[in-house]
């Protein structure tokens, strides 16, 4: 009985006559090896109970600290809590903050798997927050230090901006010195300085500005620009009304990430941002901007200014300043508002939600693999990656961003801010301040919408159709999907592209002279633009450049991790599912059964699962039967007899055939007859509808405008003995976000990867987030850690984007 080289847990052997040795690996997981059975520690962790006559795990303790209250953060709480339980952890509460940290007692409180129950909901958060002056000092830092001691706490995941993070790292630094100053005190022992000799620190952070580098989106963005959105939606009704200029201000003191999305997603007509302030003479052009919108026929104009917005020489661009330049040069009827804190409350999207959860199982991932030469570290998202980077290396590009804006260098500053931050920048600059050429390129291209429809493909024309004029070409709208490009007639549109369609389809491509296609649409739209490029050899007039944008709720297309529609769908169900269990806080012992679309898809059921915090997802891609829905009613038996006595269940609508969800609610209704009551809901088409999200909105006009500009350069590669011929593979290509970046691949290479038949890619990234669900959720099962985010560098990231 010895504490091993293993940093993170220390164990205790008391019977050696299990033919049972206790290893630990390269990686510095912990192994228990039995005969011809290795299994890494989170395999393992979940034995413990049946194994506990010679095991014991003690302790790995986090701490939350939570510097701004912003939607989203309770998510994070929530699965660094359960995933540290189920990890064998003790999980410690700290309250209001750092203050907490340095007051002790009761502020610091040990976590229970109930205890973050009913929270993913919540916006801010429940463990409280506040300002520190006295862990500004070492003196204060001693006092932290010593509470924890005594806990025996040598973990932290804090969650916070760069401030909050950085002081964490010099508590971290500093954790041996200040040891040895409370050893001399004697406020603490030698065993208790051994025991806490060194400090891991893990964060994640949280801030709806979007301002640190490094990371794609942090904890809190999404939800903010879903109530920016709410707003601008509403006042656009009434600016439409009553033909007025509204000039809105959001958050953003050092960042114009909020004000730049907002402005893409709203299609405003000018955005002030602090990383690129506007040209001389701003002032002439933003006039001659709203005039010539007025002129055209549009009854309103939008402007939207980042608090932190100032012009060339660091002059303050307020609201007031703008709303009396509009008012006085042009005579607009103008108003201006404020949002203020508005932005950081309501309810956190889903998106927020499932990033908080990936994150906090991220954080107690590299707090288990953490040593004392691990630098620490934050876990963030790029793409739909999850990734490790060294905090400090952020924190010093978060810096350079503000040097570069105060030194002038604006472009660098975009730069700096990471790839995101960049595309939405020249995607804003792409559609805003241009007007269409004189000379026209004599190039015609048609879009057209196949399937069902889905929230956020307005978005994807709009932008396709305003680039597409930029560059001179003649857009031309198809009404009707393939019927339309068919037969020009106005009747409902198809869902497949039939056989006997492609010849009507090529006469009126060669009528109409249309040069390039862009298709919009689900699996339909996969599948007809396969067709059509299989039809090239046939028909000479289809061998043009065509570009497919996935836009479908079951987010179901090859080659894209996403579809536009998706997140409104998943927002919906999502806002769904909190109602419905909020409705079960009075009667208590119930159980919902919720039935989601996507087809053969399960992606809005696992997903809505995260972010709503189901007991079980059923889905196609994993098979169930009888023994596993055994399972899930014996879980929720035992569950009733907690303190959280509810239950969700969600089911994708062609899950099985046979256990559909009245035989699902029938079943559950019998078996918890006496313990729980069900009850049922077919959601339907309501998640095909309603107003685009913030994520929607953007990613479509993101990928209406690379569309149109990759079909502009493909033109000019095609064009050939004064015609345009596209016959390789590489000419008809889905435009999809694969990991971290927008690319396109080809059709016919993506056909080897999907499932025809049940209408699904074969591959599905977000099938690895299903243990996440489970282990939230409190089942015993094993999490892969085989693709665990590895630590990488931003400031050698940065050099090669």
């Amino acid at each position: 009985e010895k504490e091993p080289t293993f940093n993170l847990i220390w164990y205790q052997l008391e019977n050696k006559s299990n033919n049972c040795v206790m290893t630990t690996s390269p990686r510095r997981t912990l192994t228990m090896v039995v005969p011809s059975f290795p299994l890494p520690l989170t395999q393992f962790l979940p034995m413990i109970s049946l194994k506990s006559k010679f095991l014991k795990i003690c302790a790995i303790i986090m701490h939350l600290y939570l510097l701004y209250c912003i939607s989203g953060m309770n998510a994070a709480v929530r699965a660094t809590v359960r995933v540290g339980i189920y990890t064998g952890a003790k999980v410690y509460f700290v309250h209001e903050g750092y203050q907490g940290l340095v007051d002790g007692g009761d502020n610091i409180r040990q976590a229970t798997w109930e205890s973050v129950s009913m929270m993913l909901q919540l916006g801010g958060t429940v463990i409280g927050s506040a300002r520190c002056q006295d862990f500004r000092s070492k003196e204060g830092r001693a006092k932290a230090a010593c509470n924890l001691v005594k806990l025996g706490i040598t973990n932290l995941c804090v969650i916070g901006g760069d401030g909050s993070l950085t002081g964490a790292n010099e508590f971290r630094n500093e954790w041996s010195e200040l040891l040895q100053i409370l050893l001399k005190a004697g406020k603490i022992t030698a065993e208790e300085a051994k025991r806490s000799s060194h400090l891991n620190i893990v964060g994640m952070v949280g801030s709806i500005d979007n301002d640190f580098c490094g990371t794609d989106m942090t904890i809190g963005t999404d939800s903010a620009l879903h109530r920016i959105m709410e707003v601008v939606d509403a006042i656009t009704t009434t600016a439409q009304s009553h033909q007025r200029a509204f000039i809105l201000e959001v958050m953003g003191r050092h960042c114009g990430y909020l004000a730049l999305v907002t402005a893409l997603a709203c299609g405003a007509d000018w955005v002030f941002i602090p990383e690129m302030p506007p040209d001389e003479g701003w002032e002439d052009h933003l006039c001659r901007r709203l005039t010539y919108q007025r002129s055209i026929g549009n009854r309103l104009n939008v402007i939207i200014v980042a608090e932190g917005a100032l012009d060339l020489h660091g002059k303050p661009i307020t609201c007031d300043i703008i709303k009396n330049l509009v008012t006085k040069k042009l005579g607009f009827d103008t108003r201006a508002t404020v949002l203020g804190h508005v932005q950081r409350g309501g309810t956190p999207s889903a998106f927020d939600r499932i990033l908080g959860s990936r994150m906090g199982v991220e954080a107690v991932m590299a707090l288990l693999e953490a040593t004392p030469n691990t630098p620490a570290c934050v876990v963030s998202l790029s793409g739909n990656m999850a990734v490790r980077l060294p905090l400090m290396e952020c924190v010093q590009v978060t810096k350079e961003v503000t040097t570069a804006m105060a030194e002038g260098r604006f472009e660098e500053a975009v730069k700096l801010r990471g790839k995101s931050f960049e595309n939405n920048w020249n995607t804003y600059k792409l559609l805003a301040h241009v007007t269409a050429p004189d000379v026209k390129s004599n190039i015609n291209i048609a879009i057209l919408n196949v399937g069902a429809p889905c929230a956020g493909m307005n978005a994807a024309v709009r932008s396709a159709v305003r680039i597409g004029i930029l560059q001179g070409h003649n857009m031309l709208a198809v009404h009707d999907g393939f019927d339309g490009l068919a037969n020009g007639t106005t009747e409902s549109s198809g869902w497949s592209l039939p056989a006997s369609m492609i010849e009507e389809i090529s006469l009126n491509i060669a009528k109409f002279n249309i040069h390039a296609l862009v298709i919009i649409g689900g699996f339909e739209a996969f599948v007809g633009g396969l067709e059509l490029v299989t039809a090239r050899e046939k028909y000479e007039e289809l061998c043009i450049p065509l570009v497919v944008i996935p836009a479908t709720v079951s987010n179901n297309v090859p080659g894209s991790d996403f579809s536009i529609g998706a997140d409104t769908a998943l927002n919906t169900i999502t806002t769904t599912c909190d109602r419905i269990k909020q409705s079960a806080a009075g009667t208590k012992r119930r159980v919902f059964i919720i039935e989601t679309m996507g087809g053969y898809c399960g992606y809005l059921a696992t997903m809505a699962g995260l972010a709503a915090g189901a007991d079980a997802a059923y889905i196609y891609e994993e098979p169930f039967g009888i023994h596993d829905l055994e399972t899930n009613v014996e879980h929720l038996l035992e569950k009733m007899k907690t303190t959280v006595k509810r239950g969700l269940i969600l089911r994708n609508e062609k899950c099985n055939a046979n256990y559909t969800t009245d035989f699902l609610f029938n079943l559950y209704s019998e078996e918890g007859k006496g313990v729980f009551d069900c009850r049922k809901n077919v959601l339907g088409h309501m998640q095909q509808g309603g107003t685009p999200t913030p994520f929607d909105r953007n990613f479509g006009t993101k990928m209406g405008a690379k569309a149109v500009l990759w079909l502009t350069d493909k033109l000019k590669e095609c064009y050939r003995h004064g015609r345009i011929f596209a016959n390789t593979p590489d000419s008809a290509c889905v435009l999809g976000m694969k990991k971290r970046a927008m690319i396109f691949q080809p059709l016919s290479d993506l056909k080897e990867d999907t499932d025809f038949e049940h209408r699904i890619p074969k591959t599905q990234w977000w099938l690895k987030l299903r243990p996440i669900l489970k282990i939230l959720a409190k089942y015993k099962i094993s999490l892969d850690t085989s693709e665990t985010a590895t630590m990488e560098h931003v400031i050698k990231k940065r050099g090669t984007v």
